[in-house]
């Protein structure tokens, strides 16, 4: 991830209103520290908050003031050779002039006047000359004259909070880490520190209590500095991630607002039984709020229109009691959402409504006004939408933050149906022009009391586990509750 976007300079306000999001940029690589992998989780950590709009530089050496312009916040997660001059310049008047930073372990050792190949330290590894004002900005910096500055090695260790009224900080209690413990820094002064650990002379540390987190002003910006966050281990303890963003919002912002309240999304009832498939099909559903039923007999057996928003059906059956079908149909008419995939358009052929309800039908077995229908393993398929992106409905368009619809035109290895009934009012989404399919694999069923969904696709792990079919099965849960 490279930052190559042509910026212009303007000025930010120092503090940014709750409606907009916090302009981070993290600055890295060139670091014998695993930034490829913990990169990538810093941006996870700032975008799962809802606050932030996150950009990465991999190649520093080129900033100018023109580059730092934009954001609020700089992520300092860089370990390595010196810039020129002039990039160096435009951090630190960015800093000096307001902005925020949040410098990211290695940063104190960062700049030192070691070397940065490999991970032992020795007198010899003094190379270059110590960036002064680095260590002013960031808070300390690492000194090998006595005592020298370094760690015993990666341990678990505790760490506690001294000041547990600071944003960053609040209420927060003692917990055990598994990291690099830092030891003898050289602290600039005026620093206040949030977090300490206690350092055991017995795994080779000082005997002291060593800062942990600290704050402090540089200029008119406010600065936060981490000292976890050696791999991407570390940074998954819990009390990293939140103090980590936390921290970048409060040296942008001055403040931390209350956590972002999480739609929960709609509650799911999953339906399968009567046919046999792969368990990839249950990935369908990460992230949401769900509960199984096997067999209609389980899912129907009393009300649920209190407990499930959104029914999704993926069960091969014929029978259903008559007490089950009042609560199935007490359910679609109360304005709810349903998803069906797959074979579940092969259920309760002898059930008129059932068929009403879904936009279509798959005979199992021929009756005298109509054959049965075929399938197909196994087809090479490319599915298209049927209509362009102004006028796609959401659960295609994926809403407002998509933009087209290339995401459906996809390749994929699916079993076909042919020979459905399919209502001539069904709004149709997908289809393709493979010869053993009707066309249609996807549509919007014209039944008016709730939303219903049918999604053709959907027979194994080849399809269970293409993006854009799950993609498209998240989106179709979305639309039916409500939610998209």
């Amino acid at each position: 991830m490279k930052l190559l976007a042509k910026v212009t300079l303007f000025l930010l306000p120092s503090v940014l209103t709750a409606a907009q999001p916090v302009q981070a940029l993290i600055i890295t690589g060139h670091d014998h520290h695993d930034w490829r992998s913990t990169t990538p989780y810093l941006v996870k950590l700032l975008n799962d908050t809802g606050r932030f709009e996150v950009r990465v530089e991999e190649a520093p050496a080129g900033i100018t003031a023109a580059t730092l312009a934009p954001y609020d916040v700089l992520i300092l997660h860089y370990n390595g050779v010196r810039w020129p001059a002039e990039t160096e310049k435009a951090l630190l008047d960015a800093v000096r002039g307001g902005k925020g930073a949040l410098a990211v372990h290695a940063a104190t050792y960062t700049f030192s006047g070691l070397k940065t190949q490999g991970p032992e330290f020795h007198d010899k590894d003094f190379v270059e000359p110590r960036w002064v004002d680095w260590g002013k900005m960031v808070g300390a910096y690492w000194d090998r004259t006595p005592p020298s500055s370094g760690h015993a090695g990666r341990k678990v260790f505790t760490v506690k909070f001294p000041n547990t009224s600071h944003p960053i900080t609040q209420g927060l209690s003692t917990f055990r880490i598994s990291d690099e413990l830092y030891h003898n820094l050289r602290a600039e002064p005026g620093l206040e520190v949030l977090a300490t650990a206690y350092d055991n002379p017995q795994q080779g540390g000082t005997g002291k209590d060593e800062p942990q987190i600290w704050v402090h002003n540089y200029g008119k910006g406010r600065v936060c500095y981490t000292a976890w966050g050696h791999d991407l281990s570390s940074m998954q303890e819990p009390e990293f991630g939140i103090t980590f963003t936390r921290a970048a919002e409060w040296v942008a912002t001055g403040k931390v607002e209350p956590p972002v309240k999480k739609d929960p999304g709609p509650r799911l009832l999953v339906v399968t039984g009567g046919h046999a498939f792969d368990s990839s099909f249950y990935g369908l559903f990460d992230g949401f709020d769900w509960k199984h039923a096997v067999f209609n007999k389980e899912a129907f057996k009393s009300d649920i229109r209190k407990s499930t928003d959104v029914l999704v059906l993926y069960d091969y059956e014929q029978e259903i009691s008559e007490q089950a079908k009042k609560n199935f149909q007490n359910f679609a008419e109360s304005g709810k959402g349903i998803v069906v995939l797959h074979h579940a358009i092969c259920d309760y052929n002898d059930w008129p409504w059932f068929a009403e309800m879904v936009g279509g039908r798959y005979q199992v077995k021929a009756a005298p006004d109509r054959p049965a229908a075929t399938y197909k393993h196994g087809q090479d398929l490319v599915v298209r939408p049927t209509m362009g992106p102004r006028n796609a409905p959401p659960v295609l368009s994926g809403g407002k933050e998509m933009n087209g619809l290339a995401m459906w035109e996809m390749h994929i290895i699916d079993e076909t149906y042919k020979g459905l009934w399919i209502s001539p009012e069904a709004k149709v989404l997908l289809r393709t022009n493979d010869p053993t399919s009707d066309g249609p694999v996807a549509w919007i069923s014209p039944y008016q009391k709730s939303r219903v969904i049918y999604i053709q696709l959907g027979h194994d792990k080849l399809a269970h586990e293409h993006p854009a079919y799950r993609d498209l099965v998240k989106n179709a849960i979305l639309w039916a509750g409500g939610k998209l």
